[in-house]
């Protein structure tokens, strides 16, 4: 009988100490599995050595490197009209001509006494070879050819008076001249633009003065054609910075190939004033807490939070000029519920992170 009993106390041992290592191993399990879940999920990405670009923004307006209004120099009326608005003409070209008749039949008239005048003083000159004027004589007709040449120019240039020559190529403006109208002298008759390339002329604030100079790229965007940059360079620094904004005006020449922009026209200007290769990260990445600005980095699993100095920046990225390496992975989502030392896991998820090019700007 007592033999039954210690059977039965061995049995019942065993299986209370069965049931205390199975609650031992599921806390264990249960530990484990609630780590693992404590893990933040994260994104991250590798910093680029890029090109990274310090820019100057300002807003400008547009003017024809050569402009000129056309007016007439005589009255007279319109007998020949080359005036079609937009159309582009080459130096010397006659635009407009007035009635000439008049001109030409007195320079006509100037041609035929200097003609006179000129056989009058040769003739003189023979006869003076064998004593048979005097030389006073041969003076006066020397003066009378002087004096006909110098009437034949002012009347060449009353007759070149009566016409409008283009005086460098470009492209004719608005006018409300037609044929056959009388028109005083003075009077605007179009105007002509020379717009193979533009002048824009826009300021900077005084504290890039030491970074600007001449050559520099400038790239001009416009409203009328949003998706269409032109370029162009930095040609002309102002003397003097206005005392009433503090900055320097400059121009520089945009490049006009297809005849798009026009004098007058409003365009936002971005100055290049060095170009460099800089680690850059998104944007996303940084953290601020008062005065420091850092991210977190991936390190053996965990989280470990890095100060970090920022240079230039652009829509979406940033130049880090100091804390970083171009091995360290940068978290980019989810770092702020994270404190450093945190353990964190990693996603494969590119959408969450910018797909722009790594290039930057520095001011605006």
């Amino acid at each position: 009988m007592w033999k039954q009993w210690l059977i039965a106390l061995v049995l019942v041992a065993v299986a209370v100490g069965g049931a205390v290592v199975y609650q031992k191993l599921d806390a264990g399990a249960d530990s484990q599995s609630v780590g693992e879940r404590s893990a933040s999920a994260v994104n991250t990405v590798v910093p680029r050595m890029d090109t990274v670009r310090d820019v100057v923004n300002a807003v400008g307006s547009l003017k024809a490197l050569n402009a000129v209004e056309l007016t007439t120099e005589v009255s007279g009326r319109v007998v020949e009209l080359n005036l079609e608005t937009g159309r582009r003409v080459e130096q010397g070209a006659v635009l407009l001509r007035l009635d000439d008749r008049q001109a030409r039949a007195d320079l006509n008239v100037i041609e035929a006494q200097l003609a006179d005048a000129r056989r009058q003083f040769e003739r003189a000159q023979r006869l003076r070879s064998n004593n048979s004027i005097s030389q006073s004589q041969v003076d006066e007709l020397r003066t009378s050819v002087d004096v006909a040449e110098a009437q034949r120019q002012a009347a060449q240039v009353r007759l070149e008076n009566h016409r409008i020559e283009a005086p460098f190529s470009g492209v004719v403006g608005l006018s409300d001249i037609s044929i056959g109208a009388y028109i005083t002298a003075g009077t605007s008759v179009t105007t002509l633009d020379t717009t193979d390339r533009m002048e824009l002329g826009f300021s900077i604030p005084e504290r890039f003065l030491g970074q600007v100079g001449l050559g520099q790229e400038v790239k001009g965007t416009s409203p009328a054609y949003a998706d269409r940059p032109f370029s162009g360079q930095l040609v002309e620094l102002g003397s003097r910075v206005s005392e009433l904004s503090r900055s320097l005006p400059v121009r520089a020449l945009i490049d006009n190939p297809d005849g798009l922009l026009r004098p007058g026209q409003f365009m936002s200007a971005t100055l290049t004033l060095r170009e460099r290769q800089a680690l850059v990260i998104p944007e996303q990445a940084v953290m601020i807490r008062g005065d420091e600005q850092y991210v977190f980095v991936v390190d053996d699993g965990v989280a470990k939070r890095v100060s970090v100095s920022l240079g230039s920046r652009m829509p979406g990225f940033v130049e880090v000029a100091t804390g970083l390496q171009q091995d360290d992975s940068v978290i980019v989502t989810g770092q702020d519920r994270l404190s450093s030392g945190d353990r964190i896991r990693v996603l494969e998820d590119d959408q969450s992170i910018p797909e722009n090019r790594f290039v930057t700007a520095r001011e605006s």
